[in-house]
This record gives C-alpha cells, sequence and structure tokens, in this order.
C-alpha cells in the first residue's frame, strides 16, 4: 500500500492528453487546479455539515453558499482533468470556468442583496448584469479577432454598473436594518476581487500574453478568495445578523413566517375587523 501510494501521480493529462499546441495546460497547472479542487471540497463540506443546525433555522445562506461550492468544485475536477475545452487560435479556452462564473456570480449578488434587505427587482437586475457580463467574456475568448474586445467592453460595462449598484444602493437598504457595517465589509471585499478579473481576463485569453497555467493561477486565486474563503467570512459574520429584521423566513415556515403580519387585508375596502360587531340595526 505504501508503494502504491509513492507512486501514485497526476496522470490527468495522461488519460486526457492535451492538443499539440504550445497554449496549453501542463501537468504543474493541472496539480494547482486540483488543490482549488480540494479547498472547494472541504468548505464545501463544512457549509453543508452547518445547515443541518443553522443560526435561526433560517437556511437560504447554507443553500445559497452550497450550490456555488458545489458547481466551482464540479468545474475544477472537469478542468484539473483537461476537459471541458477548445481550441482557439492555437490555445485552449477551458469554458468550465465560465460556467462556474454564471453560477458564482450571481450567487454572491443574491447574498449581498438578502444581506442589504434589497427589493427582488434589484437583486434580479445583479443578476442579469453579472450573467451579462460572463457571457460576454466567454463569447470574447472564443473571438479570435479584435472584436473580442467589443464583447470585452460590453462585459465590463455590466460588470461596473453591477459593482455600483451593490456599493451605493445596498449600503441604503443595509442601513434600514442594522447590517451597514458587515454589507460594506462584504461588498468591499467582494467588489475588489470582482476588479480583478478584467484584469486576469485581458492578460489572459483577452490579450494572451500569459499562457493556460499562469492564467489558471491568476483565477484560482480569485475564484478560492471569492467563494471558499468568502463562504466562511459570510457565514461567521452572519451570526450576530437579526435575521427578523431581514425578513428571511425562506426555510422556516415557507414563504412568510408564523403569524405573519397583512397589514394589506385589514386596509382592504370592505374589510370587517372579526374583533368589532357590526352595528345594530334600528
Amino acid at each position: 500500500m505504501g508503494l502504491l501510494l509513492l507512486k501514485r501521480a497526476n496522470e490527468a493529462l495522461s488519460v486526457n492528453p492535451p492538443p499539440g499546441v504550445t497554449h496549453r495546460l501542463s501537468t504543474n497547472g493541472s496539480n494547482w487546479l486540483w488543490a482549488c479542487l480540494a479547498l472547494y471540497c472541504v468548505v464545501f463540506l463544512g457549509v453543508f455539515t452547518t445547515s443541518f443546525k443553522p443560526r435561526g433555522n433560517e437556511k437560504i445562506f447554507h443553500y445559497l453558499l452550497s450550490v456555488a461550492l458545489l458547481v466551482g468544485a464540479i468545474s475544477y475536477f472537469a478542468s484539473a482533468s483537461d476537459l471541458g475545452w477548445s481550441l482557439v487560435s492555437q490555445r485552449q479556452i477551458f469554458f468550465t470556468k465560465y460556467i462556474n462564473w454564471v453560477v458564482a456570480f450571481p450567487v454572491v449578488n443574491i447574498l449581498l442583496g438578502l444581506v442589504a434587505n434589497s427589493s427582488w427587482a434589484t437583486i434580479v437586475w445583479h443578476v442579469f448584469l453579472s450573467w451579462v457580463w460572463v457571457v460576454s467574456y466567454l463569447v470574447a475568448a472564443y473571438t479570435p479577432s479584435v472584436y473580442k474586445w467589443g464583447f470585452f467592453v460590453f462585459g465590463t460595462v455590466a460588470y461596473i454598473a453591477m459593482a455600483a449598484s451593490t456599493l451605493m444602493e445596498g449600503r441604503v437598504g443595509a442601513r434600514r436594518v442594522g447590517t451597514a457595517r458587515d454589507y460594506m465589509l462584504l461588498a468591499g471585499y467582494f467588489n475588489l476581487l470582482w476588479l480583478l478579473y478584467p484584469i486576469a481576463f485581458g492578460v489572459s485569453e483577452g490579450g494572451r500574453r500569459i499562457g493556460v497555467t499562469p492564467h489558471f493561477i491568476f483565477f484560482g486565486v480569485l475564484d478560492v478568495l471569492m467563494i471558499p474563503f468568502g463562504a466562511i467570512l459570510f457565514i461567521l459574520l452572519s451570526r450576530k445578523w437579526d435575521y427578523n429584521a431581514l425578513n428571511l423566513y425562506f426555510t422556516q415556515y415557507g414563504r412568510v413566517p408564523q403569524g405573519g403580519h397583512f397589514p394589506e387585508k385589514a386596509a382592504a375596502p370592505g374589510a370587517v375587523s372579526a374583533a368589532t360587531p357590526p352595528p345594530a340595526a334600528v
């Protein structure tokens, strides 16, 4: 058994050989991706385990983070195995990371929206902008001509609009529910990481200044800080939030808390209070 463990090595590129081109994933790059996968899996297990006894019996944060962590783990498993890529202008383009982002970025936006008690319209707007951002970069990566930068600009504009809204509108809502300090910490943390994604894309699949392995190191660091470490930070901060003020009742009683108050019913035209008898006839 010990001899087998000593002989064990990363054979992903032997089982799934890369193309015979210069810009391809190396064995060291695959090793790095396996390490990222391990981090995703460890944090996923931690978040999933704590979901059995969450604070206030509310599991919405655990559910959302588990989705992002699980999809990220699958994405990194595919990339580490040298799968999920296409050949564009003699370079491996891994579309798996875009699948990861199209799930992870909206999850982060939903989490921030819940902490700020934002309206669903605002949350949907942020999710839509994150999708435009990711899809635009995906199309840019698959465009071999200089027109890729047009898609890059569209995606970056969507990112800027999303970042501005989360930092400005979200802060206003967070003040109303007493989470302004933690919200700005989270929003600042995630937006700082998001700021580096356009730079990473510009020097990798955009400008092709760095190879496939260095580009995975760049994006891998950002992804690990974004989701696994971001999940830990989020769970730790959520311990002191007032879930009642945030109206977080998604997984406790359904859509509303037990004994929920519905002022619109009392204010409905023609509504008669059960506690007040009708006037006696004269």
